[in-house]
């Protein structure tokens, strides 16, 4: 018996019966199976070794200002990833599947941030980051080849955000995660920047969860955990979904301040510059 093998009655025996098994991934083009990793296991270090991955640590999560504190889009995936795994395997689910969505989501995000964002939306006409991600990992990565992810892990990395909803259950953790870490995060990089202060969170934020970006996490993650167990799905509680509703307050409160017209003039002038034949290589 292989490692692989191992591990996958090992996910069998431990984990939920809501949860993805790996022994049941597929891909679009097959290949050998490695002896010592599962298929997600596999997706996630492909993921983890892909230029478009080792590309996000240039690419700002909120901030394009100079400053070792700030998240970056790299730390912004890990920070999701942690989230992820966490609650994954509080509910005994797939960890690895989990993590390898939440390394994944972001992969095909502009620099510059969410105005880096509206920028390719005036050029192109149509700019999705979720869609771009899904083209970067399954046609640009590696020559145009692709890295030949599985179904479940495109899946989740397309459905993070936007009208679908992931089909594992371990998908719909990254796409509330991801919405934790960067309700808490851009809030944290927003005091450090000056730009808020604990009374500029909504009521409903401060009274359930506090102002300290720590203790905010944990509450938000122990809030999906207990929801999630008792429902049988990811979601948050009435008290957690409110505050997620939240979020657009927030980016109005610290992101458009930033999307001056001297910010958008230089993401614009940039993008611009790289957007005729060269999309793959700035996303």
């Amino acid at each position: 018996m292989t490692v692989r093998e191992r591990l996958e009655e090992q996910e069998a025996a431990l984990l939920s019966p809501l949860a993805a098994r790996s022994v049941d991934a597929s891909r679009s083009h097959p290949m050998a199976e490695c002896p010592f990793r599962t298929k997600f296991q596999r997706d996630r270090d492909r993921i983890l070794h892909s230029k478009s991955f080792r590309r996000l640590k240039h690419k700002t999560q909120v901030y394009i200002v100079a400053g070792d504190h700030y998240r970056t889009r790299m730390t912004h995936s890990l920070e999701v990833a942690q989230i992820s795994r966490t609650i994954a395997r509080s509910l005994r689910l797939n960890e690895d599947l989990t993590e390898a969505i939440a390394l994944g989501h972001d992969v095909g995000h502009t620099p510059f941030g969410h105005a880096g964002e509206a920028v390719m939306e005036e050029i192109l006409g149509h700019f999705a980051h979720n869609e771009q991600s899904l083209r970067m990992v399954e046609i640009l990565e590696r020559g145009g080849h692709g890295l030949n992810l599985t179904g479940a892990v495109r899946d989740g990395i397309l459905n993070h955000t936007g009208k679908g909803m992931p089909s594992t259950f371990e998908g719909r953790i990254v796409r509330i995660a991801d919405r934790i870490a960067y309700l808490c995060h851009d809030y944290d990089d927003s005091l450090r920047a000056g730009l808020l202060t604990a009374d500029d969170l909504p009521a409903e934020v401060r009274d359930a969860f506090g102002t300290d970006t720590s203790a905010m996490i944990t509450s938000m993650v122990s809030d999906m955990i207990v929801t999630s167990e008792a429902r049988g799905d990811a979601m948050l509680s009435p008290r957690g979904a409110a505050c997620d509703g939240c979020v657009p307050q927030l980016y109005v409160r610290a992101h458009l301040p930033l999307q001056d017209a001297r910010t958008r003039a230089r993401t614009g002038g940039l993008c611009s510059a790289r957007a005729d034949g060269s999309l793959h290589r700035v996303l």
